[in-house]
């Protein structure tokens, strides 16, 4: 295990769901070639097409994941943040990167090369289990992704990425935007416009968003405006 992390970041690792999967003795084996990495905002930590020589796990900040198209415009996979993994696909099929990684703020990130991670499933082949289980998880992911995409409304969407940021089930939250609303966007698969819009109708719901901090007058209110634009959702889909 790399000799510079901090405690509180080794406690973080032992919550990993691909490295709970692991004993100790295996968990210490992946991570004793892992290198702790500090990359700026804007930096890229890969591009896509490269040759992935490694996959990573976020410490502290938050990663972007995303697809470039023909016409140059981004399609964003995943936003990524502490106790996180992620590039696992390209690494464990020692193929090339299929989309870029981007640090949207400071981050701190573990990179565990390819010839690594070889290494490693051949003194335990229950870290490619591991692996495999990791990227199951990564694909559920992306199913609900598709069915939000699919199903659900852009207020809807922005209603339920502000649920996952709150604290309180009940009441009152207050919270900080992780990442700027060009990129929230670009996550719930809308435009900059549209999530305006979606802040906009989501004030008659107790929702107030100045700059980067979102306050929810009442949590239990916006719940119940997910479960109604789900419902109108489903009905149109079946008139």
């Amino acid at each position: 295990m790399p000799n510079n992390l901090l405690s509180s970041e080794v406690e973080k690792l032992g919550e990993i769901p691909l490295l709970k999967r692991l004993s100790s003795e295996a968990r210490e084996q992946l991570l004793q070639g892992a290198t702790k990495k500090h990359v700026s905002r804007g930096e890229m930590i890969f591009f896509q097409d490269d040759k992935a020589e490694a996959f990573f796990i976020v410490l502290e900040g938050w990663v972007k994941v995303f697809r470039a198209t023909s016409s140059g415009d981004e399609a964003v996979v995943g936003v990524f943040t502490r106790g996180q993994t992620f590039a696992e696909g390209a690494a464990f099929a020692n193929t090339n990167f299929p989309v870029s990684g981007e640090a949207v703020t400071d981050c701190v990130v573990l990179s565990i090369s390819v010839a690594h991670l070889a290494g490693s499933i051949s003194a335990d082949p229950n870290i490619a289990l591991a692996m495999m289980s990791s990227l199951s998880m990564h694909l559920h992911q992306l199913v609900l992704q598709i069915e939000g995409l699919k199903t659900h409304t852009g207020a809807q969407r922005v209603a339920e990425f502000l649920l996952n940021l709150c604290t309180e089930s009940s009441g009152s939250c207050s919270l900080i935007l992780p990442y700027d609303k060009a990129l929230i966007a670009g996550r719930l698969g809308m435009k900059p416009e549209s999530l305006s819009r979606a802040f906009q109708k989501l004030k008659g719901f107790g929702v107030e968003v100045k700059q980067n901090r979102a306050i929810i007058s009442n949590v239990q209110m916006l719940q119940m405006l997910v479960e109604q634009e789900r419902t109108v959702v489903m009905h149109s889909q079946q008139a």
